[in-house]
């Protein structure tokens, strides 16, 4: 059976420039669609089972973020399902994976997928819940539905904001807001059912659906990075963004959250708004209260690794959490998890993953609960 490798499927990414025998596969990272950035790939090899396949990829060392394939080990699928990591090292240029199939058809990709049909279903068990309403607010530039998703009263007194997957390959984010729903909605978890005495919930599972079944990691259908575009979204641009901005000002925000993932810390971190020249003395309390309840609640978040805090400049407002904690002075925050491992807490089969990923999206409704006040 001879070597073959496929990427036109969900999320799929790659270009290939030799693939005749397993011992020299040499591939490219594909760019997104309509910006010069190169970093997510996904894509399945077949024929090579039982053979040491040596996969090469020839630009990573001309990635967007080549510091991101440094101690980073390629995630692995034989049943899109189950992901775990394969050897990898990267010299600086070119990023080299060992590995020997065991079956016949193997998939890799930079992180453990979301697919879009995963999405739809998740948005079809959500909705079947009585306490939970899936509203549509939008289409992508690709003609794909944007759905808020609604948990609780919407009369309640808190509004509580979370968007994921602005950067559509940062599936972690979509894994986080998964676990966070199911813990939510779970009937018998007393920290869901006392903050929804008190809370609604809205919730974007996936602010940028063309980017992600396009196989882009930060740009949507034309090319926009949509946590850049929240000062002046368009619809020729940046739809995605102009109809959630839009139902924010509308129903008003107490809380927001934009979950990401982070090509190289191995660090779980938030970034705040300390930058802001409105930033008041109660609100760095406020921030920091959030912070120090989240890593109460899980062992896996810190705040000892993150982002330098930068100096304020216009355009710090054109991102999420920027412009929503300057217009609505509120807790506001960017929350960015691993493209590699947590390294507080390794797992060397699976690195961060996704189901690590649902677990610290079910740990941040405590720190929420705590800071309603």
């Amino acid at each position: 059976m001879p070597i073959k490798i496929s990427q036109h499927f969900d999320s799929g990414a790659i270009e290939v420039v030799q693939a005749d025998s397993a011992k020299q596969i040499d591939l490219n990272l594909r760019s997104d669609s309509h910006a010069d950035i190169h970093q997510w790939f996904h894509f399945r090899l077949q024929g090579a089972r039982g053979q040491a396949c040596t996969i090469r990829f020839l630009n990573a060392g001309q990635a967007t973020y080549a510091k991101g394939f440094e101690d980073y080990k390629v995630c692995a699928s034989y049943d899109t399902e189950n992901w775990f990591r394969v050897p990898t090292t990267f010299d600086g240029q070119v990023m080299t994976v060992t590995h020997t199939p065991e079956l016949d058809s193997v998939y890799y990709a930079y992180f453990e997928p979301y697919s879009w049909e995963r999405h739809l279903r998740l948005l079809g068990e959500v909705a079947e819940n009585p306490i939970a309403r899936v509203q549509d607010i939008g289409t992508t530039i690709d003609g794909r539905d944007m759905n808020l998703v609604v948990i609780g009263n919407p009369a309640a007194e808190k509004k509580i904001w979370v968007i994921a997957r602005q950067h559509p390959g940062e599936t972690m984010a979509e894994w986080f807001v998964e676990g966070m729903m199911d813990a939510l909605l779970d009937n018998a978890n007393p920290i869901a059912r006392k903050l929804l005495q008190r809370a609604v919930f809205y919730i974007v599972p996936n602010m940028n659906p063309d980017g992600s079944v396009r196989g882009n990691l930060r740009t949507n259908a034309a090319g926009a990075n949509l946590n850049r575009e929240w000062m002046t979204p368009t619809l020729e641009r940046s739809p995605e963004v102009l109809c959630v901005k839009n139902k924010i000002h509308e129903t008003g925000v107490d809380m927001f959250f934009d979950i990401h993932g982070d090509e190289a810390l191995p660090y779980n971190f938030v970034a705040g708004n300390e930058m802001l020249a409105d930033f008041t003395p109660e609100r760095e309390a406020r921030q920091k209260a959030f912070v120090d309840q989240y890593m109460a609640a899980s062992p896996d978040f810190q705040n000892v690794y993150g982002y330098a805090a930068s100096k304020y400049n216009e355009e710090l407002l054109t991102l999420a959490s920027k412009y929503i904690g300057h217009t609505f002075k509120c807790l506001s925050l960017t929350l960015e998890m691993p493209f590699k491992d947590n390294a507080d807490l390794p797992d060397q089969y699976t690195g961060w993953n996704g189901a690590r990923s649902s677990e610290l999206g079910a740990a941040i409704l405590q720190p929420i609960l705590s800071s309603l006040d």
